[in-house]
């Protein structure tokens, strides 16, 4: 799996005053989280007082697919973030038989931070958030049941950090329900015909800080099951991430997420690079 990221000039100026690594990584949905589910922290270091953005590139590859993405976000005040992500999967082997190469869906995100602290307020940080997200190419997921191209996901989610939990070292834990009709996370559409209707998702994740610069950590993602054309798995990873910089984060995952689209055990491995302004 190869993997190119340019940074842009800005990427050299001031980075915001908030600690290091507190904005997490970009989630594959563009918005600050984990690999797979987005947090209640930002992204960028914004202080109340000052903007941050971030730039990104992912890619995961399992036996079957390979999934790209890239992604924009901006945070003002450390109170509003705004994302964009675009996310490509090609479909290594299902593409001849479906008569498409890829699918391709385009996601907006807007997060608002409500109430409270990561690092001071003993109930941590919460945030909510919506991802309108629009299917480019809607063929194969009308033909599979997809009852809509079109759909918005609405979560909460909190977010503590806790001070030398483990072996003096810091733990963050991250907690979500997303509302979601979204099939593969909206690759394959909307509703279906099995369920055309908002259901309750719960998201998690766990981070240990080995030092400043190098976590590691698991995710766990539900997901609806609304085609009756194949089961719908949740997914979890594995991930480890490096803050060389405050400019700059690396993260590498193994994921696992299940049967996807008839095909069977979808595990493989994740890599996103972020630069930050």
């Amino acid at each position: 799996m190869s993997l190119a990221l340019i940074m842009a000039t800005a990427a050299q100026a001031d980075v915001g005053s908030r600690l290091w690594a507190t904005g997490g990584v970009t989630s594959i949905e563009g918005t600050a989280g984990g690999g797979l589910s987005p947090w209640a922290l930002l992204n960028g270091y914004a202080s109340d007082e000052e903007w941050s953005g971030t730039v990104t590139l992912s890619q995961a590859t399992t036996d079957d697919y390979s999934l790209n993405v890239m992604g924009a976000g901006v945070t003002w005040q450390n109170r509003v973030e705004l994302t964009f992500a675009r996310q490509t999967l090609d479909l290594d082997t299902l593409g001849a038989a479906l008569g498409e190469d890829e699918l391709v869906q385009d996601i907006w995100g807007l997060k608002a931070r409500l109430f409270g602290d990561v690092l001071y307020n003993p109930w941590g940080q919460w945030s909510a958030g919506l991802q309108y997200k629009r299917n480019r190419k809607y063929t194969v997921p009308e033909a599979i049941g997809s009852e809509d191209d079109t759909g918005t996901d609405v979560y909460l989610g909190g977010s503590k950090l806790f001070f030398a939990a483990i072996a003096g070292r810091n733990l963050l834990v991250n907690g979500t329900v997303r509302a979601t009709k979204a099939n593969q996370g909206g690759l394959l559409g909307f509703g279906g015909d099995r369920n055309d209707s908002y259901e309750a998702m719960a998201e998690a994740s766990v981070s240990l800080f080995l030092d400043r610069r190098w976590l590691v950590g698991t995710e766990y993602r539900q997901k609806p099951d609304n085609l009756g054309f194949a089961a719908e798995d949740d997914w979890w990873d594995l991930f480890i991430a490096w803050v060389p910089d405050r400019r700059v984060s690396v993260t590498a995952a193994w994921v696992n997420l299940g049967d996807v689209a008839t095909l069977e055990d979808q595990t493989g491995a994740y890599l996103s690079l972020q630069a930050s302004f």
